[in-house]
């Protein structure tokens, strides 16, 4: 069977957990072989795992949080006035 990325990212936590069948699991490992996207994802995905089990506390950089919060309000106002935009064409 040949399996697309979508397929892939939606078995990626039984893969991870090995709680997918021998012959998924196999499907999975020939699509990680030459699919350097789902390779990342794997990867990053394994990295959140071990961070968020990972008990250490880090303190943020100076202006961090004010930082995103300004950024997130930005794209929050710039999605709102798209769909205003696009109307107006």
């Amino acid at each position: 069977m040949n399996l697309d990325c979508k397929h892939v990212w939606e078995h990626i936590s039984g893969y991870i957990d090995d709680t997918v069948d021998a012959e998924l699991r196999k499907d999975i490992e020939r699509h990680l072989e030459h699919c350097e996207i789902c390779s990342a994802v794997l990867d990053s995905t394994r990295n959140i795992l071990i961070l968020t089990a990972d008990d250490r506390t880090f303190e943020l950089p100076v202006g961090y949080s004010e930082r995103l919060h300004e950024r997130l309000a930005e794209e929050i106002e710039k999605s709102k006035q798209e769909p205003l935009a696009s109307g107006l064409e």
